[in-house]
């Protein structure tokens, strides 16, 4: 960008979960340390509002949010959103973050460099109060050196500004992210008892100890699988907390990089666990869990991988759908992954560790 292209961010745009707003930084001659701020109100998000938002860092790094219906949003128009970082983390930043200050005189030149070197780009397509479809363009900068505010650039303004967020202590360029795992919903299932229609937890290692927990008229049976069977007298309480489960069920993370000695020993082998939740509608959702290692290096360095330090006792892999590797937390799903014999009233024998 030459000095003769070179140009001031003069406003910044809001647009947010109840408004969309276009912030200008006015200067007056007699105080150009406090920039005027003009809201203009525009419709609702969603189908009258903003409908997608697309970002993308200097490294082509990008990611798209696109609105669908009844506030669910995609990611890459394919996966499902997290619904907090969209509406909580982002359109409520769009909505509420202003203008701070503008760029001391002295500083333009440096700053406007700097966000030209490293930003992300925001594009926000919105329908105006007259459904008008309209785009706005920011550059999310680097941050201020107190870390409280973030430098941005609209497209087609005169001046650069000074951002922040009023009642937050922090920069605002975390909000920004342009990794598509960091937006996508880390639900597993998210059924009421009323609208599941089976569990099934499979093991591999033994057979005998698999069942299945399926519906019948207002109730449930238990069987076991191998032999099936069904099983009379199961302790209701336990089985009523599995079937309590699946309200909201999640994963910690993704595991986007999986160490080569687990690739190569954990995930050759049979899973330790294979569980199916199926709905009233007859969709499936798969669950296969792996056990993890604290250190890799010790699959290959210990004689006997069962040793119990050598495991990671807090997390376990999964593979949900044959698609995603992701990481789960042995607290949240300690009542689902146990045995057949533990739901028929036996002691819990912490099958999952």
């Amino acid at each position: 960008m030459s000095k003769k292209n070179i140009i001031i961010i003069a406003s910044i745009l809001f647009i947010g979960v109840a408004t969309v707003a276009v912030v200008k930084c006015k200067h007056d001659s007699k105080n150009t340390s406090n920039p005027e701020i003009q809201t203009k109100e525009a419709a609702r998000p969603g189908p009258d509002g903003v409908y997608k938002i697309y970002m993308v860092d200097k490294e082509n790094n990008h990611v798209l949010l696109t609105y669908q219906s009844d506030s669910l949003w995609l990611v890459d128009e394919k996966y499902p959103a997290n619904q907090y970082m969209i509406e909580e983390m982002l359109l409520k930043t769009l909505e509420n973050m202003c203008v701070k200050s503008k760029v001391n005189n002295a500083a333009v030149e440096n700053i406007t460099k700097q966000i030209a070197a490293k930003h992300v780009k925001v594009e926000i397509y919105y329908r105006d109060s007259k459904k008008k479809e309209q785009c706005k363009v920011i550059y999310v900068g680097p941050d201020t050196q107190d870390n409280m505010a973030t430098y941005m650039y609209l497209e087609g303004s005169e001046e650069p500004c000074i951002v922040h967020l009023p009642g937050f202590r922090g920069c605002l360029s975390p909000r920004f992210v342009v990794d598509p795992y960091l937006w996508r919903s880390h639900n597993i299932v998210n059924l009421p008892i009323r609208q599941i229609s089976s569990v099934e937890l499979r093991i591999p290692s033994m057979p005998e100890e698999s069942f299945s927990v399926v519906r019948e008229g207002n109730g449930f049976v238990f069987n076991k699988l191998y032999p099936k069977t069904r099983v009379n007298g199961f302790d209701t309480a336990r089985v009523a907390q599995l079937l309590s489960s699946f309200t909201n069920l999640n994963f910690d993370e993704y595991a986007k990089v999986v160490p080569k000695a687990e690739l190569d020993t954990t995930f050759s082998r049979e899973p330790r666990t294979i569980l199916r939740v199926t709905d009233l509608k007859g969709k499936t959702r798969e669950l296969k869990t792996y056990i993890k290692y604290s250190n890799p290096d010790d699959i290959y360095a210990m004689p006997d991988t069962t040793m119990y330090n050598v495991f990671d006792l807090n997390r376990l892999y999964a593979i949900v759908d044959n698609k995603d590797t992701v990481l789960i937390q042995y607290y949240i799903f300690d009542n689902i992954l146990q045995p057949a014999s533990f739901f028929l009233g036996r002691e819990k024998n912490y099958f999952a560790r």
